[in-house]
């Protein structure tokens, strides 16, 4: 982080960098990635493992997964018990000293950061993945029977007749204000899990403004050590940021799978699924936001946080008025989700365009379906209050479509900041050119002086 703040930091920041990503995302990042899931859904059997892994090991790899699986149920046992403690002492009835809640969440961190790096030791078995995405999608049939008809999709996506009640945990300090969670029922059926948010607010702000900023596919952001945080800044800005965690991620992982890979596995239902069930908990986030300030509130993300905010900030047209976003702050997107998904380089990464043909798929069906999740309409917000940050280099989610949509959207300039970057490394930009943070900062005065002069 303090490299990336530094003078040095754009000899990094460069589209070179994103070629490597990509690699290393193919070659190591999505094989050992579906070798850990494995793993969790072995409970520590070889036979099970080799058999969620698809891989046939030598004998002398048997004994290496046997003492790897011992290792790595051990890892998950202390993640386990240290989350059960967290649990307790954030969100429990008894009291605890904030001490103690910082060495709580140290220890959270600290058990969470090396059960996800148990991904390291399954290294000697890397090569023998066939598959890095178990790809399980289903039929054109399969996915016209749960979603008959444009009445039935739309429902999905609709507000649920009530609210959940958002549970708040206990606070920690931290260097720009103070740290806590929330959580609640998710609102949809097809989750029915406890979804959560971290939020960071700042001290002695009264009434902050908010943003509520989605993560990317496969980022679990609240549980890794010293994680690239793009929006970290704004804090000390005197924002408060929600950062949601997004279905099948961190604490919503689902058995035999890895953060975000449900997602992708059981696509387009997934992807339906998944952007419903952001669009409701969205929802139940911005209420909660109207209910704890009076300040203005901003939605946006990063990657797929960016795409699920335009979607949402479109639906939200049709919502009450307070449920509807004042502005909308996007980094790395572009018009349509098919297009990351069907389209720019993780796809030909994850292969999902040959498993939805070996399904019945064609492209163009399966785009037609994955569009329905992009609504094709301006924002609740007026574009000055929409802001763009894009890389010229970014084939994950194609630059030319992302630059097209702003201009449809009437997006001014002064609100869209393009890099020559690529998708991954404009993230990495915004810790030390924090020009686009500033830039939200400036949209949330002008609407705080907009509502104290009514």
């Amino acid at each position: 982080m303090r490299f990336l703040r530094s003078s040095l930091s754009p000899l990094l920041t460069r589209p070179w960098l994103d070629r490597l990503i990509l690699w290393i995302l193919e070659h190591w990042f999505f094989p050992l990635s579906r070798l850990w899931a494995s793993a969790r859904a072995a409970e520590g059997s070889v036979d099970s493992f080799c058999v969620e892994a698809d891989i046939a090991p030598s004998p002398k790899h048997c004994q290496k997964a046997k003492r790897v699986l011992a290792n790595f149920e051990h890892a998950r046992l202390k993640n386990l018990m240290t989350e059960q403690v967290w649990q307790a002492y954030l969100f429990g009835d008894e009291t605890v000293t904030e001490q103690r809640l910082l060495i709580a969440e140290e220890m959270r961190l600290d058990t969470r950061t090396e059960y996800l790096m148990m991904r390291k030791q399954f290294t000697p078995f890397r090569k023998m993945v066939k598959q890095s995405i178990a790809l399980r999608p289903p039929t054109p049939e399969e996915t016209h029977s749960k979603y008959p008809d444009q009445a039935t999709f739309e429902a999905t996506f609709a507000l649920p007749d009530h609210f959940p009640e958002v549970e708040e945990s206990r606070s920690i300090p931290v260097p720009s204000g103070r740290d806590y969670w929330i959580r609640f029922q998710s609102p949809s059926e097809d989750m029915n899990d406890l979804a959560y948010a971290r939020v960071h607010e700042p001290v002695g702000v009264i009434n902050p403004p908010t943003l509520i900023f989605g993560h990317g596919i496969f980022v679990e952001f609240d549980h890794f050590h010293n994680l690239i945080d793009e929006v970290h800044a704004l804090t000390s800005m005197g924002i408060r940021v929600v950062r949601p965690e997004a279905p099948w991620h961190g604490r919503r992982v689902i058995p035999g799978h890895f953060g975000g890979e449900r997602l992708l596995s059981t696509a387009p239902v997934g992807m339906i699924e998944f952007l419903a069930a952001q669009t409701r908990e969205w929802a139940v986030l911005m209420d909660w936001c109207r209910n704890t300030s009076s300040g203005p509130v901003a939605i946006g993300g990063s990657s797929l946080g960016a795409q699920t905010a335009k979607a949402i900030a479109v639906r939200a047209k049709t919502w009450p008025e307070r449920l509807q976003p004042d502005a909308l702050f996007m980094v790395t997107h572009c018009t349509h989700i098919a297009e990351a998904s069907l389209d720019g380089a993780l796809s030909d990464l994850w292969h999902l365009s040959d498993a939805l043909r070996d399904q019945g798929w064609n492209k163009e069906l399966a785009r037609e379906w994955l569009n329905k999740l992009d609504p094709e309409d301006t924002p609740a917000m007026p574009p000055e209050q929409i802001i763009s940050v894009m890389g010229s280099e970014d084939i994950v989610t194609p630059f030319a479509s992302g630059q097209a949509h702003m201009d449809s959207w009437q997006v001014p300039s002064q609100n869209r900041f393009v890099y020559h970057r690529g998708h991954f490394t404009i993230p990495l930009g915004l810790i030390r050119d924090q020009q686009p943070l500033w830039r939200l900062r400036a949209v949330f005065s002008q609407l705080e002086k907009q509502d104290n002069a009514q």
